[in-house]
């Protein structure tokens, strides 16, 4: 295989994943999907002889996702490989390094349904009855009462400042996907939880350290990662007995369909939630709707005995 145009091949890849970061903003997180998935595709395409994308066909593409089918990777998980081809192909038209763009019209392969998992009242319940006994307990408690109440993602708390809050006018300043600000209003609950917790927040400070203008803090000192909440979150599950299988991404789904059963428009969820496209948020809607049909069945008095 001539090494230079295999170069070429793989800087487009590169050049590629640079322009999302600097000029579309995606998240860390994203952008190594991106890197992961597109990294897939190259090997596939050398293995197939294949060095300039202009010798890619739309064939050698659906090919090439039937061969990932037959790994046993999901459907969502295809999905997500054929938009990052999409948006590759895409882009190498823009900036004319294909005479093409293959993908224009590539028709995404269909996803089985897929309902986000919701917790129940009784559950969140006990997730929020937080035994506050120690400054960590003031902390965990308000970052729950955060990613429930304001629907918060992960990485959108752990990036919250001590700047990040407006007491006097009850919102929050949050930082999403792309680096996009939104502000959401701040629920009563989290805005207590919040003040406790602000009370004891001195004391995780460790002067070493310096001083930090993360909100919320780890036994070091320093601003909490999304691991260290994704282990405070496991191990408040398993001390409460609660079998469903959460994450923190079940907060926010929680909160979005707790708002939709209580009478919310989408609209608004999907500007508290800061997705672009509503058609992401009207997934509650298959959620609160399978709801009402088991509840049909279950209370149904004409039910058959």
């Amino acid at each position: 295989m001539n090494k230079d145009i295999e170069s070429e091949f793989d800087f487009l890849i590169l050049d590629y994943l640079m322009y999302i970061k600097t000029e579309k903003k995606l998240s860390n997180n994203t952008i190594l999907n991106y890197e992961k998935d597109l990294q897939s595709y190259s090997n596939y395409l050398k293995k197939k002889k294949i060095t300039d994308f202009n010798d890619v066909t739309l064939k050698i593409v659906n090919d090439y996702l039937k061969e990932l089918g037959k790994t046993g990777l999901k459907s969502r998980t295809i999905a997500r490989h054929t938009t990052s081809i999409r948006e590759l192909h895409k882009y190498l038209f823009k900036i004319h390094k294909v005479k093409n763009n293959i993908m224009e019209n590539f028709t995404s392969i269909k996803l089985g349904k897929y309902l986000p998992t919701v917790l129940q009242e009784d559950e969140m319940v006990k997730i929020l009855d937080v035994e506050l006994d120690n400054a960590f307990k003031y902390r965990d408690k308000a970052m729950l009462e955060l990613m429930y109440g304001d629907g918060l993602r992960v990485s959108e708390l752990v990036n919250l400042s001590i700047y990040s809050v407006d007491f006097d006018n009850d919102i929050i300043l949050i930082e999403g996907k792309g680096s996009k600000e939104r502000i959401v209003p701040l629920n009563p609950y989290a805005k207590d939880a919040l003040n406790n917790y602000l009370d004891v927040r001195n004391s995780l400070l460790k002067r070493k350290n310096g001083d930090t203008d993360k909100l919320f803090l780890n036994n070091h000192g320093k601003g909490i990662s999304r691991q260290g909440f994704n282990f405070i979150l496991k191990n408040i599950l398993e001390d409460k007995e609660i079998k469903t299988h959460a994450t923190p991404h079940t907060l926010r789904h929680t909160f979005a369909t707790d708002l939709l059963n209580n009478g919310a428009d989408l609209k608004s969820i999907q500007t508290l939630l800061g997705h672009e496209d509503i058609a992401t948020t009207s997934i509650y809607t298959h959620v609160v709707n399978n709801k009402l049909k088991d509840d049909y069945i279950k209370y149904n008095v004409r039910k058959e005995d």
